[in-house]
């Protein structure tokens, strides 16, 4: 798809992941965000573990997949209890998951436990449902050049169909070098998710034309209605 102004709202809705991942959001606020996704056709919407059955319920006979988080925000939880989480969302409806890598073994070095970490996760959810989509979450802030390198190449060779840029958790999030250099690296292979700080139409825009495929917000209303029909 080209990357212009003339898009439609039904074409960007098919990038964005509407996100609602605060620590505070209620059912009721859960209930409204899939109400959101059915009106506009957002591709899914992305929700804590504990929200995968509501969204699901919510979503039931919709075009709008359920999205969860697995190891969010800091991805350095116990691989046993990643990977339990992981089909466990599965369970309860999620199509897609967008798994943290452990950043702490990947700038430590210990590229074995990183790759045991995610594949058991990967398997768990796989085994539960083959199709389940899996975007491995990087956390590009943190990590230097050759380290994104490292961690984008490990997902390709897991089986992943995206890397993503960033939680929006930590000290910032996507940037359009991040998103350019994810691509490059990963090519055909899989799709980059732009995630963190994407808060308006021309920030959605330029990273789709960075090489994104999908854009994970929390501010998919405002960016759809910003592009007028």
């Amino acid at each position: 798809m080209g990357v212009n102004m003339t898009m439609n709202r039904s074409e960007l809705a098919r990038f964005i992941d509407h996100t609602l991942l605060k620590p505070d959001a209620t059912p009721d606020d859960i209930i409204k965000l899939c109400g959101e996704a059915r009106k506009y056709g957002f591709i899914s919407v992305c929700v804590n573990p504990c929200n995968v059955t509501a969204a699901s319920r919510e979503l039931s006979g919709s075009t709008v997949s359920v999205c969860s988080v697995v190891g969010f925000p800091l991805g350095a939880c116990a691989p046993a209890a990643k990977a339990f989480e992981a089909a466990e969302a599965v369970r309860c409806g999620a199509a897609e998951l967008d798994i943290v890598i452990n950043i702490g073994f990947l700038k430590g070095g210990l590229i074995k436990l990183v790759k045991s970490d995610l594949e058991q996760a990967i398997l768990c959810a796989r085994n539960v449902n083959p199709a389940t989509v899996i975007k491995i979450i990087i956390e590009t802030c943190l990590l230097t050049h050759g380290e994104k390198i490292k961690a984008s190449t490990l997902a390709i060779d897991l089986g992943a169909d995206f890397v993503k840029t960033s939680t929006g958790f930590n000290k910032s999030g996507a940037t359009v070098y991040d998103v350019a250099l994810l691509k490059q690296i990963v090519g055909n292979n899989a799709g980059v998710k732009a995630s963190g700080g994407i808060r308006d139409l021309s920030a959605v825009l330029s990273m789709i034309k960075a090489g994104a495929s999908r854009i994970g917000t929390s501010s998919g209303l405002a960016i759809i209605e910003e592009l007028k029909e």
